[in-house]
């Protein structure tokens, strides 16, 4: 007897699930209850850090399992097979990797590099738009290191280059740049796709993003998702059967995952 197929959905947060400015999901909490009660896994996979995603979790009043500061890190793989391990570390620590940077950077870009974490309380807080409990569950990282670049795109991409010999990257969110491992939300969906596909093959899999930083995942995906971004156009996004929306976040998550539900029951 066929199993019966398992729906995972992958999805980044700000700008995509939660609302851009508010970071509130409210109008679709009820949506997002009515996937979970049907069997549908809603798995976070975002920049934010293990306590933002457990306060989305707890917000929502689901324990969702969830992939970690831009694929650093797995958390909840037991919650969809009690077999498969609580957590997967995909990344060196953080501090490992800024000593690496350290030492191969000229003192010249890393001069262009501002941390987030030493700046000021104000400055973290417009930054990242958050303040008081949750900027500092935002700035609790481990495993990487938000900053902005002051210098120019050629400077950027000297950076990049230099700091790709020893596996580190720059990825480049809504807000800020950050410095991470060889580590991506793309590289930890298909680890986590292929844990479950040794006890179930017939999975499908949704992939909700809205910006530069989610592309890549989209593409690892049966059901590629794009919630509205006025960043950029939809010819700048060359994936195919990519299923869009023109309403932002969070009404735009809700219309992208309905039209992708229907393609999956539909095949």
């Amino acid at each position: 007897m066929k199993k019966a197929i398992k729906v995972l959905i992958f999805t980044d947060l700000d700008g995509s699930l939660l609302h851009r400015d508010t970071f509130k999901f409210d109008e679709i909490k009820d949506y997002l209850k009515q996937l979970i009660s049907k069997g549908v896994f809603i798995i976070p996979n975002t920049s934010k850090t293990e306590k933002e995603i457990l306060q989305f979790n707890y917000e929502l009043g689901s324990n969702l399992p969830f992939i970690s500061e831009n694929g650093s890190a797995i958390n909840g793989l037991e919650l969809l097979n009690s077999d498969l391990p609580k957590e997967l570390i995909l990344s060196r620590q953080k501090d490992d990797l800024l000593n690496i940077f350290k030492n191969i950077v000229p003192i010249d870009l890393q001069n262009k590099c501002k941390w987030v974490s030493e700046m000021n309380k104000k400055k973290q807080s417009l930054i990242f738009g958050l303040e008081d409990k949750k900027l500092k569950m935002a700035l609790n990282r481990k495993y990487t290191i938000p900053f902005i670049f002051e210098g120019t795109k050629n400077q950027r991409n000297e950076l990049s280059k230099i700091i790709k010999n020893e596996n580190l990257y720059l990825q480049e969110g809504g807000r800020v740049i950050n410095l991470t491992d060889k580590v991506n939300k793309a590289k930890a969906l298909q680890i986590f796709v292929r844990f479950l596909k040794k006890n179930n093959k017939n999975i499908k899999t949704i992939a909700v993003g809205d910006n530069y930083n989610d592309l890549e995942m989209l593409k690892k995906t049966d059901f590629p998702c794009l919630v509205f971004n006025d960043k950029f156009t939809l010819d700048e996004i060359p994936i195919n059967n990519l299923i869009t929306t023109n309403k932002p976040s969070p009404e735009g998550w809700a219309d992208v995952i309905k039209i992708a539900l229907v393609k999956i029951n539909e095949n």
